[in-house]
């Protein structure tokens, strides 16, 4: 705050001498008398000084800048139009008095900001407007390539091939040794009750009979069933045989 002062005081004391020495020779010429016109330039809605700000007197052809606390000095005459200017701030004009008769003149200048709304401007990486739309439509998915991992990794064959050569669990290996205790030929049932011989079913040679008679194997139909079949008994080595 101090260093302010000290640069206000040291600004207008040298405008003071040059007012004096530019009114002794005026007055020496027969002109009219200079005026010390100071004041400080100040942002319209915030009160904030602006620093750098440019006033001018056009028809003199002469301007000063504002310091870093918006304070100016500069000699004017009765009737001088000064204009006012700032980056990003509307021209502001200040004439003045004609019958002023001290020998120093001071305002404080608001500044009123310049909005200007320019158009909207579309840019596109094309020449034009339907060169990009075709470039967009044809554009591939980020996640296409996702997807085809997905799809490929997800496959009948890739999980029959995951199957085989994932290690088998604790809990699969008991249900397994479950479904053979029951399934297999050491099962309580097997053990109590006879085996039974297709070869010795009456009932069944009545059917394989009719059905010789009938032409039953003699049909496609049977042949494609039969075909189309799973195969029985694969093991892991069959599997990644295949795949």
């Amino acid at each position: 705050m101090m260093n302010a002062l000290i640069k206000i005081v040291t600004v207008l004391a040298l405008a003071l001498g040059l007012l004096l020495a530019v009114n002794r020779t005026a007055q020496a010429q027969g002109q009219e008398k200079l005026i010390m016109f100071t004041g400080i330039i100040t942002a319209g809605k915030t009160s904030e000084p602006l620093p750098e700000a440019y006033i001018s007197i056009p028809r003199a052809g002469r301007g000063v800048l504002s310091n870093t606390i918006g304070y100016f000095a500069i000699p004017v005459l009765p009737g001088d139009s000064v204009v006012f200017s700032y980056v990003g701030f509307k021209k502001q004009y200040h004439i003045i008095p004609r019958r002023l008769t001290e020998t120093s003149y001071s305002a404080v200048v608001a500044m009123q900001e310049d909005v200007q709304m320019l158009t909207e401007v579309k840019v596109y990486p094309y020449p034009t407007e339907e060169l990009f739309k075709q470039a967009f439509v044809n554009m591939k998915l980020p996640d296409e390539r996702e997807r085809a991992n997905l799809a490929r990794n997800t496959s009948a064959e890739s999980m029959q091939r995951l199957a085989a050569l994932t290690p088998m669990s604790a809990a699969a290996n008991y249900r397994y040794y479950l479904n053979q205790q029951w399934f297999g030929r050491e099962s309580m049932t097997g053990r109590s009750q006879m085996t039974t011989i297709p070869f010795l079913n009456p009932f069944a040679w009545a059917s394989f009979i009719k059905s010789v008679k009938n032409g039953d194997l003699k049909k496609k139909d049977f042949r494609q069933e039969l075909n189309a079949a799973p195969k029985e008994g694969l093991s892991r080595q069959d599997i990644l045989k295949n795949n």
